[in-house]
């Protein structure tokens, strides 16, 4: 019997405000608290909500046969016990029904695996204690942000204790070799790796509207026709995608929620597949051999890198900014300072200075709300402008040096007239 395993990521950033220059050492609130509520309300009324409606609906209808997995950012499950309380309410309907598994993450969907091996797993240990408290679940399996993995990541999550992972079934790294087999980590074998299907992932998460790709419409019975047409030595199908396909990227009128509805009896009664969750796949098959990764991957973008989060200097000093501030920040232990801490590490905002002109340049201009990356990169530190004069106050017992508060600010305005012009010379080369 192969198996088919269904994985949604589910987050949302804390989003920030317009942040000016002369609001430096002057506002320490840094969140859009109009635009966070309006848009959980919004993606909850049209995406969580009603699809978590038909999933425990499937659920019931096929006990036992339908299973599904999550991953829930510690961000937005935050965001949901403050604005849309309903939504932990419906996930944990799911829950009990014993057939969902909730994936550990880093708990503010950070890149702190890529620059500081103990941030990231404290950061871990706070999604998982989230889960458990929330959910009565406790993870076994992990996703981390964005779907970063490499063989040292591995290394790591199979030391926190995590038995499996998932990430992205990188053409470059797996060459001639197919995504749906089970594989382990290089450095320690006992950490199971669960490869995303991308070109069947995306079918749904991507494709499915689209009314110029040629295999519009999209149907269950075309859809399971294609897994039926699989190999027949291939072991599992992972399909892992944003739970905002459901009603936010792919619309309710697109038909998708039809799709999700009618999928799980389709797969069961026309296909030689079983629903499993990932804990169950590294449980029930054996690995066909190691994934060799010496460099990151991610499920991002055309290249398969991190290149979306950390492909420019703008990103890459915001980024080395931001961390070099985690010492003092964990001496100081104050409380505002650990809450915004968490926030500003988002991968979101890093995300959101990305100046990749090229194939992805939509995807990326669709999902940004600043009007360029530079604006991005302003409004980001400016607020870590700031944050740096409180970590610094405090740290210093609530002193205010006039003359080091000058010679920062001068200091981020000369990066800025720097990063300005490369900004344009990228604008240039890539028209």
């Amino acid at each position: 019997m192969k198996s088919l395993c269904l994985y949604f990521q589910v987050h949302q950033p804390l989003r920030l405000r317009r942040y000016r220059f002369f609001d430096i050492g002057n506002d320490h609130y840094y969140y859009d608290d109009y635009s966070n509520e309006s848009i959980m309300r919004k993606i909850s009324d049209e995406c969580y909500l009603p699809t978590n409606k038909i999933i425990l609906e499937l659920l019931k209808k096929h006990k036992g046969k339908f299973k599904i997995s999550f991953s829930i950012t510690g961000i937005a499950l935050e965001q949901f016990q403050l604005y849309a309380p309903e939504v932990i309410d419906s996930f944990n309907a799911l829950a009990k029904t014993g057939d969902v598994e909730f994936l550990a993450e880093t708990y503010s969907h950070s890149l702190a695996s890529l620059i500081n091996p103990n941030e990231f797993e404290q950061q871990v240990k706070e999604h998982s204690d989230k889960i458990e408290d929330l959910f009565g679940l406790r993870p076994t399996v992990f996703r981390n942000t964005e779907m970063i993995y490499s063989d040292k990541i591995g290394e790591q999550i199979a030391k926190m204790g995590y038995k499996a992972v998932l990430t992205e079934g990188a053409k470059h790294i797996l060459g001639w070799k197919s995504p749906n087999y089970l594989y382990c980590n290089a450095i320690n074998p006992k950490l199971k790796i669960l490869m995303r299907n991308y070109k069947l992932s995306d079918d749904i998460s991507f494709r499915f509207s689209s009314k110029g790709w040629k295999e519009w419409p999209l149907t269950c019975s075309k859809f399971v026709d294609w897994l039926n047409d699989l190999d027949e030595k291939e072991d599992v199908v992972n399909l892992f995608m944003d739970y905002e396909t459901f009603g936010e990227h792919q619309k309710k009128d697109s038909g998708i929620f039809e799709f999700l509805s009618h999928l799980p009896h389709e797969v069961l009664s026309r296909s030689k597949y079983k629903f499993a969750t990932p804990s169950e796949l590294a449980t029930q098959y054996q690995p066909i051999a190691k994934a060799l990764v010496a460099n990151e991957i991610s499920w991002a973008d055309e290249e398969r890198d991190l290149s979306a989060w950390l492909g420019n200097k703008l990103q890459k000093e915001a980024f080395e900014k931001l961390y070099a501030l985690r010492d003092d920040v964990l001496d100081i232990q104050d409380a505002h300072i650990n809450a915004d801490w968490k926030y500003l590490q988002a991968s979101d905002h890093f995300y959101y200075m990305c100046t990749k002109f090229f194939s992805d340049g939509d995807v990326h201009s669709y999902f940004n709300p600043y009007n360029s990356p530079y604006d991005a990169f302003i409004n980001y530190m400016n607020i870590l402008s700031d944050f740096q004069i409180r970590v610094k106050e405090l740290k210093e017992g609530g002193s205010n040096n006039l003359v080091d508060l000058q010679h920062q600010l001068s200091e981020k305005d000369e990066l800025i007239d720097k990063y300005e012009k490369e900004l344009r010379d990228l604008k240039s080369q890539a028209i």
